[in-house]
């Protein structure tokens, strides 16, 4: 399966066979470059433009925005509502591909219930919120991290040049981690056979 990120929540998810997923695609008023976008999955976790701009990928099949089980093109999705203090809700996405599992945060503002927390036990992949504003900082994602142990984590959702949002710059959420030395990648390509067995933080390259 391979895993690009595209700036702050939106990534691609994409794996031979299966549909392809885009997660909180963002309109063109953040900063970053407009998205322009093929999949056959939309996931919004929560309704706010920098998270909800459908329009901007194209042969779209499903949009999917609210709790429940879906199975779309050989993927199971899991949509986990969790209880917002400043917000409306936000949705956590948990995507199955055969068994190799990749859990999008969203825009989490709070370390989640021990409820909530009970779907994500076995992830694989976690994109993870790191910088703040109005969600995860660093010290609550490390707190994160150390309570779900995936095998991988991607931060998501920080500062960026050019960026137009209140955000933290990324390296606090790695002195937060201890890593000193991050792997870093254009892109992601995992399977269930080559998964690290100690957490590691993977940083991606945004495609502009």
């Amino acid at each position: 399966m391979e895993l690009t990120w595209y700036g702050l929540s939106c990534f691609r998810l994409n794996e031979r066979k299966h549909a392809s997923v885009i997660t909180d695609p963002y309109n063109g008023k953040t900063g970053l470059p407009a998205l322009k976008l093929k999949a056959d999955v939309v996931t919004v976790s929560h309704d706010a433009p920098g998270h909800n701009y459908v329009s901007a990928v194209s042969g779209m099949q499903h949009t999917l925005d609210g709790p429940g089980e879906y199975e779309i093109g050989n993927v199971f999705i899991t949509g986990i509502v969790t209880k917002s203090s400043a917000k409306a809700n936000n949705v956590i996405f948990l995507f199955d591909y055969d068994g190799l599992k990749v859990a999008h945060l969203g825009d989490l503002d709070k370390v989640p219930s021990q409820t909530e927390l009970e779907a994500l036990e076995e992830v694989n992949v976690l994109l993870l919120p790191v910088g703040g504003g109005n969600s995860l900082n660093a010290a609550q994602a490390s707190e994160l991290v150390s309570m779900l142990e995936p095998n991988i984590v991607v931060p998501m959702h920080y500062k960026l040049p050019d960026i137009n949002l209140e955000l933290d710059e990324l390296d606090r959420f790695l002195k937060e981690m201890g890593v000193t030395d991050p792997t870093e990648e254009d892109s992601l390509k995992i399977s269930l056979t080559n998964l690290p067995e100690e957490t590691e933080t993977v940083i991606l390259t945004p495609k502009f």
